[in-house]
């Protein structure tokens, strides 16, 4: 018979998320202008803090929006953030309008991802870049990192494998560190692996990183920005990015050009 295991008490999350952010509680003090005797309190559990308190410190230690409702959960409080599915009516302008910059990008790619690089969509030069891979690998939910570096993916296509590669493991170990979301750690495992014995610290060769890609038997090389909603206050758009593709050379623009 499997026996529930409760979930920690909110002054243990907080003490938590202190430690991941290396804060001492003299550091978190400093900075969110409460005393340490009630952090100490609250971490210990002999004081109960209002949600007032939790958000308040979450700020102060950056914690994801849907750790900020666990963390109001665990204190007995109602959740504050929505996290709606992508189809949700409440989060429909928002996507529309998301939409409409993956299309205005055109003829160049552009991909919406998830917070775990998932893609939620993409405009149609995307296809000519996945062509080819592995049917599996474009099942949804589709991995925009997994597809890159997996054998039956694009690594194949990619030029600058290492460089690239390196690049996104460095960002998917940076999110796990930040976030301790155990499906960005599983994802850096996953990197690391398609790489071997890469490091993640390829050496940069021009100011920016590019993608050099092979798509119809033609070199392309591609840099990258990418946006997030900075006013976000959904759980599900907080982690939400648009990452678009610009030619890194005139022989690229102009192949694009002439679609």
């Amino acid at each position: 018979m499997s026996i529930a295991v409760a979930p920690p008490p909110v002054g243990a999350l907080l003490r938590t998320w202190r430690e991941r952010r290396r804060f001492s509680q003299q550091e978190l003090s400093n900075r969110s202008r409460v005393s340490t005797r009630h952090l100490s309190r609250v971490e210990t559990g002999k004081a109960h803090p209002t949600p007032e308190m939790i958000m308040h410190l979450s700020d102060t230690l950056e914690v994801p929006l849907r750790d900020r409702n666990r963390l109001l959960l665990a204190a007995g409080y109602a959740p504050r953030y929505q996290d709606p599915r992508w189809d949700d009516a409440s989060i429909a302008v928002v996507m529309d309008g998301l939409r409409r910059l993956l299309d205005a990008h055109l003829p160049y790619p552009a991909l919406l991802l998830d917070d775990h690089w998932d893609i939620v969509d993409a405009n149609a030069a995307v296809d000519r870049l996945l062509a080819g891979c592995a049917p599996e690998l474009l099942e949804p939910p589709v991995n925009v990192f997994r597809v890159c570096l997996h054998p039956d993916g694009l690594a194949g296509r990619i030029g600058n494998r290492e460089e690239w590669g390196g690049h996104l493991l460095q960002q998917v170990r940076h999110r796990a560190e930040r976030t301790h979301d155990p499906r960005h750690h599983e994802l850096a495992t996953e990197i690391a692996g398609y790489l071997g014995t890469s490091d993640g610290t390829a050496p940069r060769t021009g100011p920016v990183i590019t993608l050099e890609i092979e798509a119809d038997d033609v070199p392309l090389r591609f840099f990258s920005t990418s946006a997030t909603l900075s006013t976000a206050t959904d759980a599900a758009l907080e982690g939400l990015h648009l990452e678009t593709f610009l030619p890194a050379d005139d022989a690229t623009r102009h192949r694009f050009d002439q679609r």
